[in-house]
């Protein structure tokens, strides 16, 4: 079975990553001049430009009037030249299916906040026998953490807000299939007061980076207020705010690898709702930002598939709190502030939160045996 795997390296500090500064700067350009042109043809003609027609007008303006361009390469220009079009067209699908929330159409970006380009068939070469590899005809070292394994696709590098420099290897690899594995089964409700609750009553607290942090955050972003736009003192507040962010970062996504695989190592059938997280957002703001529920429910599927065990998600609108877990019954004037009540019907006394999970779990179970 075929299977896409991509690999992250990290490229060492080096004076020639310049080179690769200057092509990440030469995209953001690119992308700029795309989006000037497809405005300025739909203000003549009133319709979409298609990628094949930009390629082509782009094909010739790298050889007429931006003769710099061609530093860059036509791989990565044709990838420049596709992302505008992806980005138009998941702006005409969202109005086309009336989705909520805003959705703006592809505006210009500065060169600072355009983060990569990415090469497909050529344009690169990986030495095997040193962990080196050539970018558009120089060479450059990257810490090689792990072997790469398959057939590479895309070489995309990746600039972020210190400077650094990292390599995205998409890689299409054989994998043997992971059959499901037989074992244990838990549910679990995502909540405010805990991060996490099973239907065995423990509880997991997320440590909290973000409000951990927010003490040194506010520092940082008062340093950088009070310097002059431009000058050298006020480059490097930003780079230490950006620090103080890429450790949060880090540091929450690290914990969320490690919770992962404890639960996975112990249940071979994990069952958790499927949250409005938009609607989260809206009431609880920063708390819910702070657990970042998407990202770990993406960690938590990815290190289960890779091990054999299942992730259920069960509907959003199921009643998981509201229903009592031993009759069945229902307590439809259950508020967000109860966080015990007891059953209308059979009189017993539930904890909101282990009683979500033990109804998470059981219906998490019946879908996976429908």
């Amino acid at each position: 079975m075929k299977a896409i795997k991509t690999y992250r390296y990290k490229l060492y500090r080096s004076k020639r990553n310049r080179h690769l500064d200057k092509a990440i700067d030469t995209a953001a350009s690119i992308w700029n001049y795309c989006i000037a042109f497809h405005r300025r043809y739909y203000k003549l003609y009133g319709k979409h430009l298609s990628a094949n027609k930009l390629k082509k007008h782009i094909t010739k303006v790298k050889r007429t009037l931006h003769p710099e361009w061609q530093a860059l390469g036509s791989q990565a220009i044709q990838d420049a030249v596709e992302r505008v079009d992806r980005s138009y067209k998941a702006f005409f699908q969202h109005h086309k299916q009336k989705r909520r929330g805003r959705k703006s159409p592809p505006g210009f970006k500065k060169r600072r906040r355009y983060s990569s380009f990415t090469l497909k068939q050529a344009g690169y070469h990986f030495h095997n026998d040193r962990n080196t590899v050539t970018i558009m005809g120089r060479d450059y070292k990257y810490c090689k953490s792990r072997p790469m394994e398959g057939i590479i696709k895309t070489v995309t590098v990746k600039r972020n807000a210190l400077g650094e420099f990292f390599l995205y290897v998409v890689c299409e690899i054989e994998r043997n299939e992971v059959l499901p594995r037989a074992g244990k089964a838990a549910g679990y409700d995502f909540g405010l007061k805990h991060f996490l609750t099973a239907d065995d009553g423990s509880t997991v607290d997320s440590p909290e980076w973000y409000k951990a942090s927010l003490k040194e955050l506010r520092q940082a972003h008062r340093t950088v207020s009070r310097c002059q736009k431009g000058s050298n003192n006020r480059k490097r507040a930003l780079l230490h705010l950006n620090r103080v962010y890429q450790r949060i970062v880090n540091s929450r996504r690290d914990w969320f690898f490690k919770l992962a695989n404890q639960i996975v190592s112990e249940y071979a059938v994990i069952c958790i709702e499927d949250l409005n997280l938009e609607g989260m957002k809206r009431l609880w703001g920063r708390k819910v930002s702070d657990y970042a529920y998407a990202e770990f429910v993406g960690i938590l599927e990815y290190v289960a598939a890779s091990s054999g065990s299942t992730v259920v998600k069960i509907d959003r609108w199921a009643p998981s709190s509201k229903e009592c877990h031993i009759c069945g019954g229902r307590n439809d004037s259950l508020s967000l502030r109860d966080r015990e009540w007891i059953c209308p019907q059979c009189g017993a006394q539930l904890d909101r939160d282990i009683n979500a999970a033990i109804n998470i779990k059981n219906l998490g179970l019946a879908m996976l045996n429908a």
